[in-house]
């Protein structure tokens, strides 16, 4: 008789127990975080390809949040300028923004080192790869709260391709016809080309086309062939140079005011973290695909001169990094981060110069030619 009850016990309790895995699988776990909707604003207008791959960050970050979490991308200028977008989110007049360090470099110049600092063989994979493992996570944590005092987290997304030396009315054959140029560029290539003797205004993407219209510049970089085209570079010039140490190793920062990022839920906060690093693929994937289609655009239907930038521009460029480095390295901080870059640069670089392949031998055994020299 026990035994019957027993057994018609561990029958009905293994009923119950397979009717609620059956639940379990018929409805599965959702998230329960409530529906939230943040603001940012971009440093890009709205027809740039930083405007696609912020809106790339943002496609990722929502999907991932299961329609919970939703991020209204505004292009520059729609809440306040590009260069702004960093006070706007301490101050809690954006949610977020998706920019670049060289663009608020003049609160601090250890800024833009998390994006434009110097070449020590480093590319911009293996230096965003020292932001991730060689401290320079916990180096920009430093700047932003412990020395700026600002209320921001920020992550970093998208290994940008070396940026070029830029567009001028004639080929730039040597750094002593740069000497004199009103030229354009951000953060510390400011400094770098005025060490070379170069006249230097910094401006956003959008202001460079009527800034060359007035005159205010005579030559100009902005970052690759997809942007620059986008806003008439072609246009205005037919030399275009390739290759340069001013902007070599940068990528995109994108922030949040802290207060808005801590009041939300830990999976949201995991999602906005972790969608930077998915991004850094569909980001680069997208940039190879169309930065090379404009190049050759930019060559067979725009008649434009394309250029390697010569090796004694490139020696110029690094001797003035060397005068830069040795005075700005007089701020304690700025020496840290640039020490910590060395010190990982030395180590990283030398495993990946040491065992990469040739690719130039190889692309020019098969397409003989073409490279430009």
């Amino acid at each position: 008789m026990t035994t019957n009850t027993n057994r018609r016990k561990f029958l009905k309790g293994g009923a119950v127990a397979a009717g609620a895995a059956a639940a379990t699988l018929a409805m599965p776990n959702v998230s329960r975080a409530e529906t939230t909707t943040l603001k940012m604003q971009s440093s890009w207008g709205s027809t740039s390809p930083f405007q696609l791959m912020a809106q790339q960050y943002i496609d990722r970050a929502t999907a991932m949040a299961g329609g919970r979490l939703k991020i209204d991308l505004l292009p520059s200028g729609a809440v306040v300028k590009a260069f702004q977008v960093q006070d706007a989110c301490h101050k809690g007049a954006l949610d977020a923004a998706h920019t670049v360090t060289a663009y608020w470099y003049g609160k601090n110049k250890a800024a833009s080192l998390f994006g434009t600092g110097p070449v020590f063989g480093c590319n911009a994979s293996q230096i965003l790869a020292w932001i991730h493992y060689g401290g320079g996570k916990e180096l920009y944590a430093e700047l932003i709260n412990d020395i700026l005092k600002l209320n921001l987290v920020g992550f970093f997304s998208m290994p940008m391709p070396t940026q070029p030396l830029g567009w001028f009315k004639s080929h730039i054959k040597s750094a002593d016809q740069l000497k004199g140029l009103k030229y354009r560029t951000v953060g510390l290539a400011t400094d770098i080309m005025q060490g070379m003797g170069v006249k230097v205004t910094q401006l956003p993407g959008g202001e460079i086309m009527p800034a060359l219209e007035k005159g205010v510049i005579e030559a100009f970089e902005f970052n690759n062939p997809t942007a620059d085209s986008r806003f008439g570079a072609q246009d205005v010039s037919k030399h275009y140079h390739m290759g340069s140490y001013h902007q070599a190793a940068e990528f995109f920062e994108i922030i949040f005011n802290k207060d808005k990022y801590n009041s939300l839920p830990k999976e949201h906060q995991a999602i906005l973290e972790y969608s930077a690093e998915a991004a850094n693929t569909a980001s680069y994937g997208w940039a190879m695909d169309q930065y090379s289609k404009d190049l050759q655009k930019l060559i067979n239907e725009d008649k434009v001169n394309v250029y390697r930038t010569s090796s004694t521009i490139l020696q110029a460029q690094l001797e003035s990094w060397d005068k830069v480095l040795k005075r700005l390295n007089k701020d304690e901080f700025f020496k840290k981060i640039v020490d910590s870059q060395k010190t990982w640069s030395e180590r990283v670089a030398f495993y990946d110069l040491t065992n990469s392949a040739d690719y130039r031998l190889a692309y020019e055994h098969y397409f003989p030619g073409k490279l430009p020299s």
